[in-house]
């Protein structure tokens, strides 16, 4: 009996688990997404609808949902612009289902980020230009900035050199200031992030992981930047990162390795030039100092340089919270031999739903451990310099074994260092640990789910910290026997926002109105640690007076902004913001800045409502102010006080005593502030095949801050920061993007923008005098060069220099100028304003050809009309540079020959050089394998990259791009090839 029941329960288990087996058997579904003319829509959504199951399309428009119960279901196909297709089907086998797209034009249902919410693009009525991930730059992009460069109009971008980390110098529509700051605001999800405090890192935004970002979104007139009140007078860059989607968890891994190397190095005498130089024209003295080697130094300083960019990323979602987790290491070392940075960065993101989805929740942390290794960027300038005659290494010598001029029994100090001895006989290690993030929450009231109230506090907090060591032995600090100093800083800025925002459809009006009113508290401490400084043996050098410098400003504000639509063709906007900056006096201390703007939607009239062949026409009108207080001190409307350093303590008899110094300041310090005026036209035809903008401002600044030179004993000082006067910027940007072909295996697409600013300082209020000019660039060589100058009636940092004769073979005459005021004699009375370091104008090309799963993409940028200041040339290509009579031999640029100078001839216009280029930043070859069948549901994608392809240019330089116009010991920005994997599971 218990025999039968023993086989019986064995039975019956056997029979639920092969019942179980068949109810748990499950199904695939596959297919393609694409339009109407075939094209693949990437990143549409397929759904089964009434289920949280859903798939994303890869770059083929394919999409695979797995682990479907046998039944019956409607799938739903998605995509932004296109209207929704659904699928009835009765799953009893895996089978595939694809879907043809409509486009929608009349949605323009784009949604872009402005600022404390979203609106339809075809609402916008300010000068907003957004960049999708897919159309980022690629390659190995270290810093976010990167990924529009040459992408929108009215936007220059200009590296800062080839460090690894460098940052960019980033300007919209020109800058609006002449000392405060030009850079634009950066709001990453919300957060509006800082980075002037941070400490051993090249620059804050390389702190920051360019795989976690989604888009990035300019806001270039007042209209669109008022919000931000006193912050946007430079333009505002929104960031939003990526964020995770409902259904199956999804890990994406992804590698990019590159090799760097210098495209171009300074022209420079080879050693035998040198050799024949010097006896040609040297003296017997001079001809026994050359030595027998053929050293070329800046081969010796540069390498090929490795990059790994290593990223791994696990996103999805539950029922009701959709998330992404990343982590990423990048390696980069720098062309300079012995530079170096290490990334490790990790971010997460949760976006939960709760009550019916009427509290959302957005959860927005990333942090960033940076290691760098920086290496002795003098070694540049001395590569240049210093005499390929000679040989790298000395065994006997006392400085480490390395080649040095002597004077005596020590370097000579008016002689170049050993380039090598630079590099290898310094360390300087910095570390920067960095965490930002904010949490969002948006409640839509549930007796009326139309106004919703928002709450956002964030942080955006860094330390760094590193040291710098020298050894006794290098000739570089031989007096102080070497050096070793610390350094140490933290960043510490807090903030909360809190506003309503109501959005209503009257459709009794044909109405739609939407207002937004809030409140924001910002916090912003910085501190800097001082620390003695010793030599190699540990003997003190010098002591800090205080061994902290702690700096804090806070502002608060109030914000509102109405946009209202009528018929759906007519819409208003208004904007306004009020700042109170604890950087200004309490009588000064709160600026209010308003916007208006004004769109009309012209397709929506009926006169154009049977032209099929317009799919959008757009017209904005927009008038708005904002303020900058960035790039000033915390405390500059104070007096205040100094402790003077121990070289200038005062004797009273045999003892001496620190004194306290005042510090010159401007009680009645005020907001810069800066007034555009923007028409701006947006288009469309044919189904939106070709799109773009065409935009026209004006940019008023006055109240501009500056430092300027004052009469010694009316301040405490002969410098003031202060304000000064006034600067227009006026320009006209354009932007066109087409879709060439669009087959089923065929597509084409390119887009196209160009630029046009001018600049002028308008007015100089501090002196009346109409030659007043403030000084603006100074260059290397002599004693205090000043190069360029800001003047009224002329654009910014126009350069200052005397007109060359030439001879009848148009060789400059040296010291030859002409007597341009006609007084009969040449002095600095004859010199005169020539060229600036901005271009007339700049454009920006790029381009998408793609054949079934290949694809292939390239940037172009153009710069006409720049010029730069050639300082290289000037201070190394002179015949007294080689011959130099303090008892050593130099090198010289090339441009040695042009001009046959024997001495240097620093404000010569001769050195002023037109530097208009056309460069290819990018050229990349995209494989997208699809799906490996060996290993079922992985994806793999294959990517070739060049970046810096190729530049040209009339200028000999080894880059003419540098944004302040004077070109001197520029890092060479190197040429990279990469090789990218991403594999998608």
């Amino acid at each position: 009996m218990v025999r039968f029941f023993t086989n019986a329960f064995g039975v019956i288990i056997m029979y639920l688990i092969c019942l179980q087996g068949a109810n748990a058997q499950t199904y695939r579904l596959t297919g393609k997404v694409v339009d109407d003319s075939n094209v693949p829509l990437a990143g549409a959504t397929v759904t089964l609808k009434g289920t949280t199951q859903q798939a994303l399309t890869d770059e083929s428009g394919n999409y695979v949902l797995n682990d479907i119960a046998p039944g019956k279901y409607v799938i739903v196909a998605s995509y932004l612009g296109y209207f929704p297709s659904e699928h009835a089907v009765s799953l009893t086998a895996s089978q595939m289902l694809d879907f043809t797209l409509s486009s929608n034009a009349e949605e323009l249902g784009e949604v872009v980020v402005i600022g404390y919410g979203t609106v339809e693009r075809k609402h916008l009525t300010g000068s907003v230009a957004a960049v999708q991930s897919k159309d980022f730059q690629k390659g190995t992009v270290v810093s976010p900035d990167q990924l529009i460069q040459g992408k929108v109009a009215g936007v220059s971008i200009t590296s800062n050199g080839g460090a690894p980390g460098a940052g960019s110098t980033i300007r919209i529509r020109g800058g609006a200031s002449l000392s405060a700051s030009n850079n634009p605001l950066i709001v990453i999800d919300g957060n509006p992030l800082s980075g002037d405090g941070m400490t051993g890192t090249a620059s804050p935004l390389a702190t920051i992981n360019p795989n976690d970002i989604e888009s990035m979104t300019v806001l270039k007139d007042a209209n669109a930047t008022a919000i931000y009140g006193s912050r946007a007078s430079n333009g505002v860059i929104l960031i939003t990162t990526k964020s995770g989607k409902i259904g199956r968890p999804r890990l994406d891994i992804s590698s990019v390795n590159s090799v760097a190397t210098v495209a171009n190095t300074v022209d420079v005498l080879s050693a035998d030039q040198i050799r024949s130089f010097v006896n040609q024209q040297g003296t017997d003295a001079q001809k026994s100092l050359l030595g027998q080697a053929n050293t070329d130094w800046q081969d010796l300083i540069y390498r090929s340089a490795f990059t790994s960019d290593n990223n791994f990323t696990l996103s999805g979602g539950l029922s009701n919270m959709p998330y992404r987790l990343s982590a990423g290491y990048l390696e980069q070392q720098g062309a300079l031999d012995s530079d170096l940075m290490r990334r490790g960065t990790a971010g997460i993101n949760l976006s939960p739903r709760f009550f019916g989805k009427h509290l959302k929740l957005d959860l927005n942390v990333k942090g960033t451990l940076t290691n760098n290794d920086f290496a002795n960027t003098g070694a540049i300038g001395s590569a240049i310099a210093f005499d390929p005659t000679q040989v790298v290494r000395d065994v006997d010598g006392p400085f480490g074994g390395y080649f040095e001029w002597m004077e005596g029994a020590v370097p000579d100090p008016l002689s170049p260092r050993n380039p090598r001895a630079l590099l290898d006989l310094y360390d300087n290690r910095g570390n920067a640990n960095r965490s930002f993030g904010n949490l969002q929450a948006d409640y839509a009231f549930h007796f009326l789910p139309d106004l919703h109230a928002n709450v956002n506090i964030g942080y955006d907090v860094s330390r760094g910290w590193g040291a710098t060591f020298i050894p006794e032995y290098a000739a570089s600090n031989v007096a102080n026997k070497g050096f070793f100093q610390r350094y140490k800083g933290y960043q510490n800025n807090t903030f909360i926002e809190a506003y309503l925002n109501y959005v209503k459809d009257i459709e009794s009006i044909r109405s739609n109105i939407n207002v937004t009113a809030g409140y924001g508290y910002y916090d912003n401490k910085v501190t800097t640690q001082n620390f003695a400084s010793y030599n190699a043996l540990g003997e003190v050098l010098s002591t800090p007076n205080f061994p902290d410098n702690p700096q804090q400003n806070r502002l608060l504000s109030y914000y509102g902004r109405l946009i209202y639509s009528i018929a759906d063709r007519y819409i208003l906007s208004g904007t306004i913001r009020t700042d109170g900056s604890s950087k200004f006096n309490p009588d000064g201390r709160w600026g209010i800045f308003p916007s208006a703007g004004l769109t009309w939607r012209i397709k929506g009239e009926r006169f154009l409502a049977d032209v099929d062949e317009i799919s959008d026409l757009k017209l904005r009108l927009s008038y708005g102010e904002t303020g900058n207080k960035d790039g000033i001190s915390n405390y500059g409307y104070i007096p205040s006080y100094y402790y003077s350093v121990n070289e200038s303590q005062y004797g009273i008899g045999n003892q001496f005593y620190h004194v306290y110094s005042p510090i010159a300041y401007d009680s009645s310090l005020r907001w810069e502030s800066t007034e555009t005026t923007n028409i701006g036209l947006d288009y469309g035809f044919w189904g939106g095949r070709i799109s773009g903008s065409i935009d026209a401002y004006v940019k008023k600044t006055k109240d501009l801050l500056a430092t300027v030179e004052i009469p010694v004993g009316t301040n405490y000082s002969n410098q003031l920061l202060t304000n000064v006067g006034n600067m227009e910027n006026r320009g006209i940007e354009g932007s066109i993007n087409i879709q060439a072909v669009r087959t089923e295996h065929f597509n084409w697409d390119f887009g196209f923008n160009i630029t046009v600013n001018r600049s002028k300082v308008t007015n100089l209020t501090l002196n009346d005098n109409p030659g007043y000019q403030l000084a603006a660039g100074w260059i290397t060589g002599g004693t205090g060069n000043i190069i360029q100058y800001h003047t009224v009636g002329l654009a910014p940092y126009q350069f200052y220099v005397y007109k060359q004769v030439y001879d009848q073979s148009d060789m400059p005459l040296e010291g030859v100028y002409e007597d341009l005021n006609g007084d009969g004699a040449v002095n600095s009375s004859d010199r005169y304003y020539y060229k600036t370091p901005a271009a007339d104008y700049y454009m920006g090309f790029s381009t998408s050809l793609s054949y079934k799963r290949f694809t292939l993409n390239t940037v172009l940028r153009a710069s006409v009309g720049n010029y730069l200041y050639d300082n290289i040339s000037a201070n190394f290509g002179v015949a007294r540079n080689i011959l130099n009579p303090s008892g050593f031999i130099n090198n010289a640029t090339t441009d040695v020959f042009n001009t046959a100078f024997v001495n240097n001839q620093y404000y010569s216009d001769y050195y002023v050089k037109n530097a208009s280029f056309l460069k290819m930043d990018n050229i990349g070859l995209t494989y997208d394998v699809g799906n490996l069948d060996a290993l079922g549901k992985v994806t793999m994608m294959i990517q070739a990259n060049c970046q810096n392809v190729f530049v040209i240019s009339k200028y000999k330089g080894i880059d003419p791009e540098i944004y302040n116009g004077i070109d001197y010991t520029l890092y060479p920005r190197p040429r990279i090839y990469s090789l990218g994997l991403q594999f998608g599971f």
